[in-house]
């Protein structure tokens, strides 16, 4: 009769690992032999228009560096902060009856520092747009 912890150390091998390291090598290997095809058969023709650099079909106009405004970056920082407090959700739904009155207390004192949070950010201004 084999024990569950006998039968993990069994199946837990060097050989068990060869898979994956094959599949790492073909991922390395195909990375590096597109990467060559497309040096070798790619074209070599180097002209004034191939070398302006392009994006999304607008014309470069000044110099890139120019300052840009704080707010984009606070608000593009607030949407991540707040997208990943609410994936923090998700294992609390998943298990909430397992988790009992303790998970609530902490999902509760979650949402209160969240919302605290949120609260600061408004009264800051930082989600006002005109100066």
């Amino acid at each position: 009769m084999y024990l569950a912890t006998e039968f993990l150390s069994v199946s837990n091998t060097p050989a068990s690992y060869i898979p994956i390291l094959l599949q790492l090598v073909a991922a390395v290997g195909f990375v590096a032999l597109t990467m060559i095809g497309t040096h070798l058969l790619g074209p070599t023709r180097k002209t004034s228009d191939k070398l302006i650099n392009f994006e999304s079909g607008i014309e470069q106009r000044g110099n890139a560096r120019q300052p840009v405004a704080i707010k984009y970056f606070l608000t593009a920082i607030l949407f991540v902060l707040f997208d990943v407090e609410v994936i923090f959700f998700y294992p609390y739904a998943v298990n909430f009856r397992e988790l009992g009155f303790d998970g609530f207390l902490a999902v509760v004192m979650f949402v209160a520092f969240f919302l605290l949070g949120f609260t600061y950010i408004i009264k800051k201004g930082a989600l006002k747009w005109e100066d």
